[in-house]
């Protein structure tokens, strides 16, 4: 695990070595064991090392090919590096060290794009071409490692994140860009390929870019999304689907468990986690190190339940009790490396776990894309429920609606207009959009000039194999976007803050296609959520162990901006200036905020997207009421 950076100036203008390094410094937490610069021709490379898999200097970064053709700089774990290291031992190749990197680097020399067929783990990389000037990045499949580029013609940059490519490119302008910002208002995260800037895009998940002196080209190399059902499935007893995803998530756990530095696990007591955990309790002969984050405030802490878990299962178990209260200390922390305006409240609870676990371990396994693949989310329950309605017209759904608007109760009005939706694909981005009912925030020609979150969702779900059962429809549009733009960036910046390296079994390619294939009575069954994957948990932990409601890593962002952080967020929403360049209505804000210090509804979820774009804008950090 790392932090990369580049530029490559086609018409082979040098990049500075100081240049490089001082803006590689700007995410040295994400390579703190050994920094590395590279520069020729127009291209210049930066890596931060994290060591984990041979910590030799043979692993060192940039790396350059046995062949001297090729320069490497790479971010993540190939997991299967050593099976792909057995099949180039064909081609006679020198090995230096025992790195992932130096295979995936020969195996590039040799097969060229079709290494990613081959390859499965978590990866941000770049090979520079020194005899064609060619420059070729690609990203994991899933997205659980960032990446972020400028292009304009004749010069490309990219990085693991986007402060040190400002840094390196000292002119780019910050100029925002409104459909990143409208989707970020509307689903608290900005799909790829947006981003906040206009100068600035992220490599989608399942992509690579060529760029050289003729253009830039990039091109999706797997998709998910597209994978029917098979029907086989349905022929087969549950104990046979049980044993071959059994089969296949143990794969990935042991894969993922390879590592030259300590390792442990989050730990949540969730189904998710346990099963990661007891997995990995059976495959290692010491006690597992576990992790978890306890609250004294009995709304928010998990950590009795995963105390049992951990005592059943005979971990090394570590805890860390807090008061809610006490993520607020975290708020430097988090301003020093969300470096884009950054949503999800649950990133204050996973920097306190990923600060706890670096005390013990250099990498640590999550449950993280669970709940995507394999129906984890309440929302799923809601299209199975509406999923008969988008098949009658339009007109009978509109009657429908209009009856369930008669009930004064917020759920059934929130139902009510869901139902309005023109499609199912529509009426999950309705369900899942933190804006909700409430009054547009952003003026009338921005959102004339931008696409909704709405369609989006629609446009991509068009893509979907033909009668795509509607729960599957946003298990599908989750793990595209929000697991993607929203948790898997949360989990990576909140632990390489730390320096922590964080892997998920659950992402690996097998076991995601295997996912897709799994017809979705499996995934949702009745009004039972994760019904397969649940239990195959039962196999490994008691189910009077495993059975509680799904809380989530819960933050009281309500109640702070009530409270604690009340007189910072009002001085933030009255201030004129803290607006400009944004495409933001001020007083539509200020009528939000009201409405939630008024207690009639929370609308804490939207106001805090504000709060974070506004403090983003002004560089103001979150402070508590003095």
């Amino acid at each position: 695990m790392c932090g990369i950076l580049g530029r490559v100036n086609f018409k082979g203008d040098e990049v500075s070595i100081r240049d490089l390094a001082d803006a590689a410094s700007i995410i040295g937490h994400r390579g703190p064991d050994g920094s590395g610069q590279w520069s020729e021709g127009g291209c210049g490379l930066a890596h931060r090392r994290l060591s984990v898999i041979d910590l030799s200097k043979h692993g060192n970064q940039p790396m350059l090919s046995t062949n001297e053709r090729y320069l490497c700089v790479f971010n993540g774990e190939i997991y299967n590096f050593q099976e792909l290291r057995d099949e180039l031992n064909n081609y006679s190749i020198q090995w230096r060290g025992a790195s992932d990197t130096e295979v995936l680097l020969e195996g590039w020399s040799i097969w060229g794009v079709e290494l990613l067929d081959k390859i499965d783990g978590m990866f941000a990389f770049s090979i520079w071409d020194k005899k064609e000037r060619k420059l070729f990045i690609a990203r994991d499949r899933m997205g659980e490692k960032p990446l972020y580029y400028h292009y304009k013609t004749d010069t490309i940059a990219f990085g693991s994140r986007p402060k040190p490519i400002f840094k390196l490119m000292k002119n780019l302008s910050h100029k925002y860009d409104n459909q990143g910002l409208r989707f970020f208002l509307e689903s608290g995260y900005i799909p790829a390929p947006y981003t906040a800037h206009k100068e600035l895009k992220k490599l989608p998940a399942a992509h690579y870019l060529i760029a050289d002196e003729s253009g830039l080209e990039v091109k999706r190399y797997w998709d998910f999304s597209k994978i029917p059902t098979d029907e086989a499935f349905n022929q087969k007893s549950e104990e046979q689907l049980l044993d071959e995803m059994d089969a296949i998530i143990n794969k990935s756990v042991k894969q993922r468990m390879i590592s030259d530095v300590p390792l442990g696990a989050f730990l949540s007591g969730g189904i998710d986690s346990s099963l990661m955990v007891a997995i990995m309790s059976k495959a290692h002969p010491k006690p597992i190190k576990t992790f978890t984050i306890g609250f004294e405030e009995k709304d928010y802490d998990e950590s009795e339940d995963a105390e049992r878990i951990a005592k059943y299962l005979g971990t090394d178990h570590h805890c860390e009790q807090l008061k809610v209260n006490d993520l607020l200390d975290l708020l430097p922390k988090f301003h020093e490396n969300y470096d884009e305006p950054f949503f999800d409240s649950a990133a204050f609870p996973t920097l306190a776990v990923s600060r706890l676990a670096r005390k013990h371990v250099t990498v640590s396994i999550t449950g993280d894309g669970g709940d995507e693949l394999f129906g984890g989310y309440h929302y799923y329950k809601i299209d199975k429920i509406l999923n008969p309605f988008f098949s009658t017209p339009k007109l009978v759904r509109s009657l429908l609606s209009r009856i369930i608007g008669i009930i004064p109760k917020h759920r059934a009005q929130l139902l009510s207009a869901a139902l309005k939706q023109d499609s199912s694909a529509r009426a999950f981005a309705f369900s899942r959009s933190i804006a909700k009912d409430f009054r547009n925030i952003m003026p009338e020609d921005v959102l004339r000039n931008t696409k909704s979150l709405g369609n989006l969702f629609e446009k991509t779900a068009a893509n979907f194999p033909k009668n795509t059962h509607a729960s599957e429809e946003g298990m599908r549009l989750d793990a595209l976007y929000t697991l993607n733009d929203d948790y898997l960036q949360k989990t990576d910046v909140a632990s390489m803050a730390f320096s922590l390296e964080s892997r998920a079994p659950f992402l690996s390619k097998e076991l995601v296609e295997w996912a897709m294939k799994l017809p979705v009575k499996y995934k949702v069954k009745g009004m039972s959520n994760k019904y397969l994957l649940r239990k195959l948990a039962y196999r490994y932990v008691p189910q009077e162990l495993l059975d509680r409601p799904k809380r989530g890593f819960g933050v009281p962002i309500d109640s702070w901006l009530r409270g604690p952080l009340k007189n910072w967020a009002k001085e933030m929403i009255d201030t004129s200036t803290n607006y400009e360049g944004l495409p933001l209505e001020q007083e539509a804000v200020k009528e939000l905020f009201k409405l939630h210090e008024s207690g009639f509804r929370n609308v804490h979820p939207l106001l805090w997207a504000v709060l974070m774009l506004l403090e983003f804008n002004t560089g103001t950090k979150v402070k508590l009421n003095e």
